[in-house]
């Protein structure tokens, strides 16, 4: 399991407004750490710049993809410019990309609608080039809804995708029922001043686990309450390790190769 870094972090937004700034102290701080992110995309626009980052740094990989709530209640993925960017290798997954049904307004079906569309056309855009998916799930006034959609839509898939359900939200029970199809889940520094996710991280396989920010948001302890950055990551692997009562590297490690697997990331 050697490698040039220590951790990976699975799930950030280099890309964002809140770095322009001061982007390049962040990937120097990245690199210090021996930090590797995943900067994700959430429309076109984003995913063309999460790929510029991605080449300019070589600690840094990208996801394409759409958003379910990019933009407008009617967000598009359109195929053809993806191609151009799926086929350079530093592309390592398809999304953020799943069902968001928090605080809809307007024509509430047409809009789960249109997202359950541009999801399976994901889906099949994953399948057709061989790359995981980043899952994003949220649900609205009813607890479990957008979780039960997404997995009912991917049970049609099972055998033919893979990915991983990013900041995840629900339970030990549908924790373990992503997991039979395959998928993978991560938690970010959430964890490190909220109890409500530590069942999960005690009970399922390390194996299926993995650590991300979501940088710029929700940074962990003890930076809560400032922008996140992926070099914070150190601080959710090292609680998933105390929650799991293991030993800290042999949990970094695992999350390692676990990012190494799912993402097919070469070091």
């Amino acid at each position: 399991m050697d490698s040039k870094l220590n951790y990976i972090d699975i799930h950030s937004h280099l890309g964002f407004d809140d770095y322009g700034p001061d982007q390049k102290e962040v990937l120097k701080r990245m690199a210090e750490k021996r930090v590797g992110t995943i900067t994700i995309g959430t429309n076109l626009t984003d995913s063309q710049e999460a790929l510029k980052i991605a080449e300019a740094n070589e600690n840094v990989w990208a996801c394409i993809g759409v958003h379910p709530k990019e933009g407008t209640s009617a967000p598009v993925f359109d195929e053809a410019e993806f191609e151009k960017l799926v086929v350079h290798p530093k592309v390592v997954a398809i999304g953020e990309c799943g069902l968001d049904y928090f605080k809809l307004e307007g024509d509430i079906e047409a809009i789960r609608a249109n997202q359950r569309k541009v999801f399976i056309q994901q889906i099949e855009f994953a399948i057709k080039h061989n790359k995981p998916l980043m899952l994003h799930l949220r649900d609205g006034e009813k607890k479990r809804e957008a979780y039960e959609d997404v997995y009912n839509i991917l049970r049609e898939y099972k055998g033919k995708v893979k990915g991983n359900v990013h900041f995840f939200t629900a339970n030990l029970e549908w924790a373990q029922k992503f997991i039979a199809l395959g998928f993978t889940i991560s938690f970010i520094g959430l964890i490190t001043y909220v109890q409500d996710f530590n069942k999960i991280i005690k009970n399922v396989p390390l194996e299926s686990l993995h650590a991300e920010t979501d940088a710029p948001f929700v940074a962990p302890v003890p930076h809560r309450g400032e922008r996140n950055e992926p070099s914070y990551v150190t601080h959710v692997y090292a609680k998933i390790a105390e929650i799991r009562g293991e030993e800290p590297e042999k949990v970094r490690l695992q999350l390692l190769e676990n990012a190494k697997k799912l993402f097919n990331i070469k070091l």
